[in-house]
C-alpha cells in the first residue's frame, strides 16, 4: 500500500517531493476526513512554512472547513491550543528536526494530539482515490486568525510546576532554541519563573544558521561552553518545533534525553508510585532499571511520538518519554513538549536544592552510541526481513516491536529503519562504552552487507 505518513507525520524536500499542490491536496483529503469540521493550522518558522501554510489554509476552506489561523508558533503551543479552544482538528506544517531544505504536515485530532495510524491510513485512502470531497462556491470555508495562543501556552504550562519555590531559587539558564520557534515561548516561561535567562541562537531563522535543528550532542558545544560562561545553573537547546529538549548541566556535561526522562521518571514515581510509564523501544534500559526500583511499569511502543500519545491515551498514563528529548506529561498533554520539559526539570531542581549534574550522576550509568546506515526506502522490508533471517540463525534473543531490538546479557542493540528518511537507525547501549561502540561497528557492517546483496539481487 502507497503511503504518505511516515513516523511523525508526511516529511519531504520542499518543491521536491513536497510542492504547495501536493499540500493543497493532502489538506483537501484532511478537510474531507473532518467533514468540514473547525480546523487549526500553524506553522513552524521555516523558510518554506508560510506558503505552505497558506496552500494547506485554501485546501481545507474548498472542503467547507472554517480554518483557524494561529500562525508561527512551537508545535506543543498549537496543540494545546486545539484543546483549549474545542476545535476540531488541525494541521501544524513543520519538519521538526530536519535540515532546513525539508518540511512537513501533522495533522492533529480534536485532543491536540497527532491522529492515529489507523486515521492516517484513511486520509490516504481519500488523498490516493482522490475522494476529496469539495464544496460548492457559496459553501467554501471562513479563514480566520486566532490569536493569543502562546501566552495560553504558558500559563498552561506554570500550572503544573511549583511556581513560587522555583521564583525563589532564581535559576541562571542558556536557552539555545536553534533558531527554531522555541524561541517564541520558552524564553519568556523561563522569565515568569524567576529565571535570568541568557539564549543563543534565538532569532527565528529558517535556515538554522547556528546550528542543525537536531539537538544532538555534537551540535551543542556553544550551547556548553556559554553555560560555563555564564556560571548558569543548565542549559537547554530545543529542535525546530521546540517539542524536543536536550540539557546541558551546570559542567557544561551534555546529557542525552534518556538520562533527563529518567531523571523525571525518578521524581514523578517518588510521588506516583505504581504509576505506568510509556517510552518506545528505542529508549534505555534505564528507564526499566528506575521503574523497578522506584515501583513503577514500564510498557515499551513502536518509535515515533505518534505511538507514544495513543498508548498513554489508551491506557491513562500520566508520564511517557523518549531517548531523543522527548517528553510526554500527561497531565498537560500527552505530546512532546520541551518547555513543559524544562519546567519540570526547575521544579525538580527547587524542590531537591541540588545541582543538575548531582541528579543526573546518581542515576546508574549506561552509555548509548547512535549511527545510521543509508538505504533506499523500498529496500527497507526486504532488509529487514532479511535481518531477522540472519538473527534466527544466530539463535539471538531479539524483539520486532519495531525493527530488530537484540538483546544481550550485559547490553542491547536497536536496528530500525527510519520513518522520516532513506536511513537505518542504529541505537546501542552498554555499561561501559566500549561495548556500545562495537556493536555499533558490527550491525553497522551486517546492515551494509545486507544491503549492498539485495541492491544488487534488485539490480539484476
Amino acid at each position: 500500500m502507497r503511503r504518505l505518513f511516515g513516523t511523525n507525520g508526511i516529511r519531504g524536500v520542499v518543491n521536491e517531493t513536497l510542492t504547495p499542490q501536493f499540500t493543497l491536496k493532502v489538506a483537501e483529503a484532511v478537510g474531507t476526513f473532518f467533514d468540514g469540521g473547525e480546523i487549526l493550522l500553524g506553522y513552524d518558522g521555516r523558510i518554506s512554512s508560510p506558503a505552505l501554510a497558506s496552500a494547506a489554509a485554501s485546501g481545507l476552506a474548498s472542503t467547507g472547513c472554517t480554518v483557524y489561523l494561529a500562525g508561527m508558533a512551537p508545535t506543543p503551543a498549537i496543540q494545546y491550543a486545539m484543546k483549549r479552544h474545542g476545535l476540531d482538528g488541525g494541521i501544524i506544517i513543520t519538519a521538526s528536526h530536519n535540515p532546513p531544505e525539508y518540511n512537513g504536515i501533522k495533522v492533529l485530532g480534536n485532543d491536540g494530539v497527532e491522529i492515529s495510524r489507523e486515521q492516517e491510513i484513511k486520509i490516504e485512502e481519500i488523498f490516493f482515490e482522490e475522494r476529496q470531497k469539495r464544496v460548492e462556491w457559496n459553501r467554501i470555508g471562513e479563514i480566520r486568525k486566532l490569536s493569543g495562543i502562546i501566552e495560553e501556552y504558558i500559563e498552561a504550562v506554570k500550572m503544573h510546576v511549583n511556581v513560587e519555590e522555583i521564583r525563589k531559587k532564581h535559576f541562571r539558564v542558556v536557552v539555545d532554541p536553534g533558531n527554531g520557534v522555541g524561541s517564541l515561548a520558552a524564553p519568556q516561561l523561563l522569565r515568569e519563573l524567576g529565571c535570568k535567562v541568557f539564549t543563543i541562537n534565538a532569532n527565528v531563522d529558517g535556515t538554522f544558521p547556528g546550528r542543525p535543528s537536531e539537538p544532538k550532542p555534537e551540535n551543542l558545544g556553544d550551547l556548553a561552553a556559554v553555560v560555563k560562561a555564564v556560571n548558569a545553573d543548565f542549559g537547554v537547546a530545543y529542535d525546530g518545533d521546540a517539542d524536543r529538549a536536550i540539557f546541558v548541566d551546570e559542567n557544561g556535561t551534555i546529557h542525552w534525553g534518556d538520562k533527563t526522562f529518567a531523571l523525571i521518571e525518578k521524581e514523578f514515581l517518588k510521588q506516583n508510585p505504581g504509576e505506568v510509564i510509556v517510552t518506545p523501544v528505542s529508549s534505555s534500559s534505564l528507564i526499566k532499571d528506575i521503574a523497578k526500583v522506584y515501583n513503577g511499569e514500564v510498557v515499551w511502543t513502536k518509535v515515533g511520538s505518534v505511538d507514544v500519545s495513543h498508548k498513554m491515551k489508551e491506557i491513562n498514563a500520566k508520564l511517557g518519554g523518549e531517548e531523543n528529548g522527548g517528553v510526554f506529561y500527561g497531565p498537560h498533554q500527552p505530546v512532546r513538549d520541551g518547555a513543559m520539559t524544562t519546567a519540570l526539570i526547575l521544579d525538580i531542581l527547587a524542590k531537591t536544592s541540588r545541582k543538575l549534574s548531582e541528579l543526573l550522576n546518581e542515576l546508574p550509568t549506561c552509555f548509548i552510541e547512535k549511527d545510521k546506515v543509508e538505504c533506499p526506502d523500498d529496500l527497507k522490508e526486504k532488509v529487514l526481513k532479511a535481518l531477522y533471517e540472519e538473527l534466527e540463525k544466530e539463535n539471538l534473543k531479539f524483539d520486532t516491536i519495531d525493527g530488530a531490538k537484540i538483546w544481550f546479557e550485559d547490553s542491547s542493540i536497536l536496528v530500525r529503519p527510519s520513518g522520516t528518511e532513506p536511513i537505518f537507525r542504529l541505537y546501542a547501549e552498554a555499561k561501559n562504552r566500549d561495548r556500545t561502540l562495537e556493536l555499533i561497528r558490527k550491525y553497522k557492517e551486517k546492515l551494509g552487507k545486507i544491503i549492498t546483496k539485495i541492491v544488487q539481487e534488485v539490480g539484476n
